[in-house]
């Protein structure tokens, strides 16, 4: 079988993403923060948890489908936004593309590396991520910036705490691919020589920019330029969130929650849905996964505002396991990523398939017709799985 036909697995993905990629862009993906016990923990989680299925009387049809934030999609995944993708020349235009040819949303994040006008031309179904970085001017014009481009939903993301250093080393990645840094990196790219073929076809070097951060039509700040006014822009408060979500009056999520407290705060400030999530492992070590966390905040707010979960996720059933806990859907990073390494376009479209077949799989042992009939009743949960954060006494 061709290395970039099909793949059965999201494991197989991310295999061959490892073969692909150049080491530091390969080890950026996989991230992770300090001794990476978040990320371990985020899909450790899910094999915790076990099915009770039934056999006999099951469902000859099953029903994947569900919205969020507004929008209906084929089934309870959509994608996560992530950073500046050196990882295909399409980048997320070619996961935009993907998400709509499976019937599902796109979220894109502020640091990418494809404007949002392409990417939202490319899947109607859009969502905006952004990091409260630079002046309340500059957050309206980005914001504005989105919605004139199409954007359905807006997503702030608000738990960075600027974590640095990882015990394996973290990867070197230039402030931009200038001919210092072609000459630096040239025996990564050598070493991967169909990476480097599929940018050399385009015509162009990995763009390590940030063009939904530009002002005023001027140029587009690196990355690591973008970072640093990030890393000086005064912290959020929750009138902030709450300024922000008025001004931008339509579908609004807030990514990051772990805590109650912090959940009811959220509803308080009128958001839309909340994003149970600890940035992937990327952020304060040591935060338990968000699968953990979430029944507590399902219990608290699940009436009152859409609860999704990002995190971990490898597989259908893990998305089943999410659902059955109280999320409507689950948000999707790196294994979209690993199946842009390893495929472009097609790869991502393989992932979403992946994650179809197995969550169809899922609910038919489990003797469900929809995914909105699961419930924790579904599910083998061990005694102190939960991680109840932030509860009041």
């Amino acid at each position: 079988m061709a290395k970039t036909g099909w793949f059965e697995t999201v494991a197989e993905a991310q295999r061959r993403a490892a073969k692909r990629l150049p080491k530091s862009v390969y080890s950026a993906l996989v991230a992770g923060s300090e001794r990476g016990i978040s990320a371990d923990d985020n899909t450790a989680a899910f094999a915790e948890l076990g099915f009770a299925p039934h056999v006999a009387g099951l469902s000859a049809k099953r029903d994947t489908s569900t919205t969020v934030m507004g929008q209906a999609i084929s089934l309870p995944v959509f994608i996560s936004p992530t950073g500046v993708q050196a990882v295909h020349p399409d980048g997320e235009v070619a996961v935009a593309r993907a998400a709509a040819a499976r019937g599902t949303a796109m979220s894109l994040s502020s640091f990418a590396s494809k404007p949002v006008e392409d990417v939202a031309a490319a899947n109607p179904q859009t969502f905006f991520q952004m990091y409260w970085t630079g002046s309340r001017d500059k957050l309206v014009a980005r914001m504005e910036r989105a919605r004139a481009a199409g954007a359905v939903g807006l997503i702030v993301t608000s738990d960075w705490s600027f974590s640095n250093g990882r015990d394996w080393g973290s990867p070197s990645i230039p402030e931009r691919m200038d001919l210092r840094a072609m000459i630096r990196f040239a025996p990564e790219g050598i070493a991967r020589p169909r990476w480097l073929l599929d940018f050399a076809k385009t015509g162009r070097v990995p763009d390590l920019t940030a063009p939904n951060l530009s002002q005023d039509g001027g140029p587009a700040p690196t990355f690591f330029g973008a970072y640093g006014e990030w890393m000086q822009t005064p912290l959020p408060t929750w009138d902030d969130i709450a300024w922000l979500r008025e001004q931008w009056g339509g579908p609004f999520m807030l990514k990051g929650v772990m805590r109650v407290d912090d959940a009811r705060r959220a509803v308080d400030s009128g958001v839309t849905a909340i994003s149970v999530s600890n940035h992937g492992g990327n952020n304060l070590d040591g935060t338990p996964a968000p699968i953990r966390a979430l029944p507590a905040i399902v219990d608290a707010v699940g009436g009152e505002v859409e609860v999704v979960l990002d995190g971990g996720i490898r597989r259908g059933s893990d998305v089943v396991k999410a659902l059955a806990l109280g999320a409507r859907a689950v948000m999707l990073g790196r294994a979209y990523l690993w199946g842009l390494a390893a495929g472009g376009q097609t790869g991502v479209e393989n992932v979403l398939d992946i994650m179809r077949g197995g969550i169809d799989s899922a609910l038919l042992g489990l003797g469900h017709s929809s995914v909105h009939d699961l419930s924790p009743a579904d599910l083998i949960i061990p005694s102190g799985f939960r991680r109840d954060l932030g509860m009041s006494d």
